[in-house]
């Protein structure tokens, strides 16, 4: 589990394609206090650390890791976002992020202002429902507050440090990002018969809408 607060960024030192996954070499500034095993949240998708060494760590991505996420796209020289996976009894300061990205989405525009900048991005059709203003969203492995929503697309405010801090200070118009939607959403849906799965299951006997409300939902 991560809270979506980047540690850190790194860079793609290579990828190779190895059976049915991809092995990625990432560097890193704190690839020294890794070993194998440990779980690390790269630019929003979750890994394991398959090898690491001086400066670097080598995580592997299964075809489906590839097909929904931007890692396919990915080449040697492009940064990413960093963060270790969240300690027991650790201060949860972004929001749950579970490192398993619903797909991606377009960026359409970064305006930047004196400070802060205005991030507006378009998502694909299926994952707009989970989206709502003030909820929280994970875009490349980065926390943030949905400010507007406006048909498939959505913005959000992204201050100095974030952008200082991140890959999101660099992005561009064209450039797709990863996206993983707020799981809470997601879990009522399927509570309330509403998902899309093969096999949705009934939502449990009293569980109303009138009832989510009154607890807070």
């Amino acid at each position: 589990m991560f809270t979506g607060l980047v540690e850190a960024t790194g860079t793609i030192v290579r990828a190779t394609r190895g059976g049915d996954v991809t092995v990625f070499r990432v560097s890193c500034p704190f690839a020294d206090e890794l070993k194998r095993g440990e779980s690390v949240c790269v630019s929003g998708v979750c890994t394991t650390v398959t090898d690491c060494g001086p400066g670097y760590f080598d995580v592997q991505l299964t075809e489906e890791t590839m097909r929904v996420s931007r890692f396919s796209l990915m080449i040697a020289g492009d940064r990413v976002n960093l963060e270790r996976a969240l300690p027991v009894g650790g201060r949860l300061d972004g929001h749950l992020v579970a490192g398993h990205v619903d797909g991606t989405a377009v960026v359409m525009a970064l305006k930047k202002g004196p400070a802060a900048a205005e991030l507006w991005l378009d998502l694909p059709m299926e994952l707009t429902r989970y989206v709502v203003r003030k909820g929280s969203i994970c875009v490349d492995g980065v926390s943030l507050t949905v400010a507007s929503v406006s048909g498939s697309s959505f913005s959000v405010a992204v201050i100095p440090e974030t952008l200082a801090r991140t890959t999101l200070g660099s992005l561009r118009a064209g450039q797709k990002v990863n996206i993983e939607t707020d799981m809470i959403a997601r879990y009522v849906e399927k509570l309330l018969g509403l998902s899309d799965e093969n096999q949705p299951s009934a939502p449990p006997s009293g569980l109303t809408m009138e009832r989510l409300a009154e607890m807070g939902w």
